[in-house]
């Protein structure tokens, strides 16, 4: 009796076994999965960030994962607010998503923070320098199960686009968020290298959104121009910095097409949903099981792109010089 009972045990075991190594792919070996649930966390609202989000999709899609087939997204923004960026990141780990996509360094660092213990990976974009925000090593290593790509701004670039367009300026205003790691490592890179172009290098430190029109007042006042960087506080109010410098007659230079299309004079800049394609796909490869995401190096567009604004440029009675308005990736307010 009890042999015939052990052989009925084995038997109902071995059927189990083999039911479960018939199911769907997520039961599999191959430990991939159908379906996909992954969180992404934007810091603030505006055209670079947004072209992130979308360029990711596009490229979790070009890979075959796609939002509303065997994707849900879970999106949330935290409106530049440091406190609402935790609660956010706390909120999407304890939803157990498969991933978080981490749009902006203040996202990036909370998502991590938040995701480190709880076997959840982390892929950002748009974070101007991992190694100083601590996401990443001096030789680009991921510090655990955290990666993604970087908006590193072509600075000389920038500078040397400047000089063309303002021979005769002098200082250079910028204003950045102190607390912000990317607009910190970008400040040092502008003072190590104006001099080589004839500029002084003027910066104005803030720490919220509310510090940005007396700031600018006061910048205004002693520059000849202002370049913006992808500070996520000071672009949410480029709006303000641009009617205060347009009253002025002074030139507000951008670090991406969406802040020339809103304005500034001009940009050499990269393009962000190529960045968040780039993102996506490094995604994809997490979410399928081809990679870790602590196996993969961060990544950056190599390229920048000249963008200009030319009803600003005429506005402001700037003349853009043939060879730079020949390169433009993309010009406004000419009827292109």
């Amino acid at each position: 009796m009890k042999k015939k009972m052990v052989t009925v045990l084995l038997t109902a075991a071995m059927v189990t076994a083999m039911a479960a190594g018939c199911g769907s792919s997520s039961d599999s070996g191959s430990d991939k999965k159908e379906s996909y649930t992954i969180g992404i966390e934007q810091f603030a609202e505006h055209g670079s960030l947004d072209n992130c989000r979308e360029g990711f999709l596009k490229g979790l899609e070009a890979e075959g994962i796609k939002e509303g087939d065997n994707l849900t997204v879970k999106y949330k923004n935290a409106a530049a607010d440091m406190g609402t960026a935790k609660q956010i990141s706390d909120s999407l780990v304890s939803d157990k998503v498969d991933l978080v996509c981490a749009i902006a360094t203040p996202s990036a660092q909370s998502a991590y923070n938040a995701a480190m213990k709880a076997d959840i990976p982390v892929i950002y974009t748009a974070v101007t320098d991992p190694v100083a925000a601590e996401l990443a090593d001096k030789d680009g290593k991921p510090v655990g199960e955290v990666t993604g790509t970087s908006d590193k701004l072509p600075v000389e670039e920038q500078l040397k686009m400047i000089r063309e367009m303002l021979p005769d300026a002098k200082k250079i205003g910028i204003m950045y968020t102190t607390s912000e790691a990317n607009s910190v490592s970008t400040i040092k890179e502008y003072k190590s290298l104006v001099k080589k172009y004839d500029f002084e290098l003027v910066e104005k430190g803030i720490t919220t959104t509310a510090d940005v029109s007396l700031a600018t007042d006061d910048l205004l006042s002693k520059v000849d121009c202002i370049t913006n960087l992808t500070d996520n506080t000071v672009v949410a109010s480029l709006p303000t910095i641009l009617d205060k410098a347009n009253e002025k007659k002074i030139p507000v230079f951008g670090s991406e097409i969406e802040q020339v299309k809103i304005g500034c004079l001009a940009a050499e800049g990269i393009d962000y949903i190529a960045l968040g394609k780039q993102t996506g796909k490094m995604a994809a490869k997490v979410l399928k099981g081809e990679a870790k995401a602590s196996e993969q190096n961060f990544e950056t567009i190599t390229e920048p792109g000249f963008y200009v604004n030319n009803k600003v440029a005429e506005d402001l009675g700037i003349t853009v010089p043939e060879d730079l308005a020949n390169s433009a990736v993309e010009s406004f307010g000419d009827g292109n």
